[in-house]
C-alpha cells in the first residue's frame, strides 16, 4: 500500500493533468514499459507484434520500452519542429501511436481528429508534460522526474497518468512486482519513495514560479537569436503551449559552434545527434529515408541553457557568445 505522501503526489499529479489516475514509479523509462506491456496484450487486432508508430527524433528509452514489450517500431518522420509529422504518413498500419512533443511543444493533434480504427494513443510526455495547460490526448501518458526535467526529483521518478481504472490497477501491480493481483502480470520494483513524493510536493509550489522564469527566458532568447537570422525551435508558429523543456537552435556547422562555446565557459548539448531510424540496433525497423527532416535536425540541433536559475546576466552572456560563434562560422 502506498504511504501518504505517495497518495497525495499522485492525487495532485491528477490534478494537475486533468486525468482520474496517476501512478507513480521509478522512472519516466518504467512508466513506459508498464504502458507497453499493458497495451501489447490489449490491442484490437491481437497480432503477434502489434505496429506502434512513433517519431524517429525521440531517445531510446521510447523505442527500447514498446521493443522490450513484443511491439513492432514503425518511425515516422518529423516536421522542422521535431514533432511527427502525419502528413507524411501515408497508409501506415498500427495499433499504437506515441506522441512526443519533442522540447516540450505541444503535440501534434491531427490524428486524434480521425484516428485508425483500433489505435490507442500514447503520450511519452517526459518533456512535453506542461505544455498546454497540462492537457492529456489519448488513453495513456508517461512522465518523467529525471534531474534534468522541469519538475526533477533528486534521484529519478516516473509515473502513469491514465482515465483507465484496469491500467491504473495494472501499474500500481506492475510497480509491486505483481503481487497486488496475485502475480496475474509480471511485473519489477520500480516505486517512488515516500521521501522523493514527500520532496516532490513541497517543490510543487515552486513549479509555476519555475515555468514563468524558463519562458521569460526563452521569448528573450526568441527576440534577440530572431534579430540575429538563428533560426530557434520555439518560435511565434509554436511558442503557445510550450512547456519550454529545452531551448534549440538550429544552426550551420553546429559540432564547432559548440566547441567555441565550451571555450567560453558554456556548456550545451545536443538532443539527439542521430535520429533512431539511423541508429544501429533500431535500424531494422521501418523508417523514413536518408533525406528526412528529422536526419537533417539531428546534424544541426544545439540546446542551450534554460532552468530558472539562470541569471539576466548569464542569459544575456550566453546570447552575445552564440550571436559572436555563429556569425564567425558564416564568415
Amino acid at each position: 500500500m502506498s504511504g501518504p505522501h505517495t497518495q497525495a503526489f499522485e492525487k495532485w499529479l491528477a490534478d494537475k493533468n486533468h486525468v482520474r489516475y496517476a501512478v507513480t514509479c521509478h522512472s519516466g523509462t518504467n512508466a513506459l514499459e508498464i504502458i507497453a506491456n499493458y497495451y501489447a496484450s490489449r490491442t484490437i487486432r491481437h497480432q503477434p507484434r502489434p505496429s506502434v508508430l512513433m517519431p524517429t527524433m525521440t531517445y531510446a528509452a521510447t523505442a527500447n520500452a514498446f521493443i522490450q514489450a513484443g511491439w513492432n517500431i514503425q518511425f515516422a518522420d518529423t516536421n522542422p519542429y521535431g514533432v511527427i509529422d502525419f502528413k507524411k504518413l501515408h497508409d501506415a498500419e498500427y495499433e499504437a501511436v506515441v506522441l512526443i512533443g519533442l522540447y516540450g511543444a505541444k503535440t501534434s493533434y491531427d490524428l486524434l481528429d480521425q484516428p485508425p480504427l483500433g489505435s490507442i494513443v500514447i503520450e511519452d510526455a517526459a518533456q512535453h508534460w506542461l505544455a498546454d495547460n497540462c492537457t492529456r490526448r489519448g488513453a495513456a501518458a508517461a512522465l518523467s522526474f529525471d534531474p534534468t526535467k522541469n519538475f526533477p526529483c533528486y534521484g529519478n521518478g516516473g509515473a502513469v497518468l491514465t482515465n483507465s481504472w484496469p491500467l491504473a490497477e495494472f501499474a500500481d501491480a506492475w510497480r509491486r512486482n505483481g503481487i497486488p493481483t496475485g502475480n496475474q502480470h509480471c511485473g519489477s520494483n520500480s516505486r517512488m519513495s515516500e521521501l522523493d513524493c514527500a520532496l516532490m510536493m513541497v517543490k510543487s509550489q515552486y513549479l509555476d514560479g519555475w515555468q514563468e522564469r524558463r519562458k521569460t527566458i526563452a521569448e528573450y532568447y526568441m527576440s534577440r537569436f530572431q534579430a540575429a537570422s538563428i533560426r530557434c525551435l520555439i518560435d511565434d508558429t509554436n511558442r503557445e503551449g510550450h512547456s519550454f523543456h529545452k531551448f534549440v537552435i538550429d544552426i550551420d556547422n553546429r559540432d564547432a559552434v559548440q566547441k567555441q562555446l565550451l571555450d567560453c565557459g558554456i556548456e550545451t548539448k545536443i538532443h539527439y545527434t542521430h535520429p533512431l531510424h539511423e541508429v544501429g540496433m533500431f535500424s531494422r525497423y521501418t523508417g523514413p529515408d536518408i533525406l528526412s527532416c528529422a536526419s537533417a535536425l539531428a546534424r544541426r540541433v544545439l540546446s542551450l541553457p534554460i532552468y530558472p536559475e539562470l541569471t539576466d546576466a548569464e542569459v544575456e552572456y550566453i546570447i552575445g557568445q552564440v550571436i559572436d560563434c555563429v556569425s564567425q562560422k558564416h564568415s
